[in-house]
């Protein structure tokens, strides 16, 4: 969903430990569907993001989203969710992000990968670049878990929550990092 594009969006906030998440979502085919999860970033709470980029959004919630919102929560504090690709609006994409976040999304809990090595699985040997701006807009962090991937050095790369938060939910998958902040890689998937 486009900044300010004008929709029945409604919104709800859940309190995690890393700050409010916002999950923006609609009725498509009579079904409610996240169009975006807006995470708390350093600077800038997810209900200020949600207030600049999507004014006319309303609170309101249903059984479902409300489910959503409490595994969120859950896999935020370390659990091990597994999410549904039912609930998000992936049509929302273009077909190669659609294709960076299928792949992100197959990483396993507890596993990594580089952008490096998504874009070859995806035929794109030079295309980590790519991979990465994919992944920096991804709008389904946490059910499309973009944390898992890391650049080819080891280090984080980036995450629309921060670089501490990428740090913890890796960590609380048995992620481990050497004091220059590298992961040690254990499981490397593609």
């Amino acid at each position: 969903m486009k900044k300010n594009e004008s929709t029945n969006a409604f919104f709800k906030i859940t309190s995690t430990s890393f700050g409010p998440v916002a999950l923006l979502w609609e009725s498509h085919k009579r079904r409610p569907k996240v169009c975006r999860i807006l995470l708390s970033k350093p600077k800038i709470s997810a209900k200020q993001l949600l207030k600049k980029l999507y004014p006319n959004a309303k609170a309101l919630s249903c059984d479902i989203i409300n489910q959503l919102s409490d595994k969120i929560e859950a896999f935020l504090l370390g659990d091990d969710v597994r999410f549904s690709l039912d609930i998000v609006r992936l049509d929302l994409c273009t077909e190669f992000q659609q294709n960076v976040l299928l792949a992100e999304y197959r990483i396993p809990h507890g596993s990594v990968s580089t952008y490096q090595r998504i874009a070859a699985h995806l035929g794109k040997p030079n295309g980590a670049r790519a991979v990465g701006t994919a992944l920096a807009s991804n709008p389904f962090p946490i059910i499309i878990p973009c944390h898992r991937a890391i650049r080819s050095d080891g280090m984080l790369g980036g995450y629309q929550g921060g670089l501490k938060m990428k740090k913890t939910l890796l960590e609380q998958e048995g992620v481990q990092f050497d004091q220059a902040g590298k992961a040690i890689i254990g499981k490397m998937h593609y």
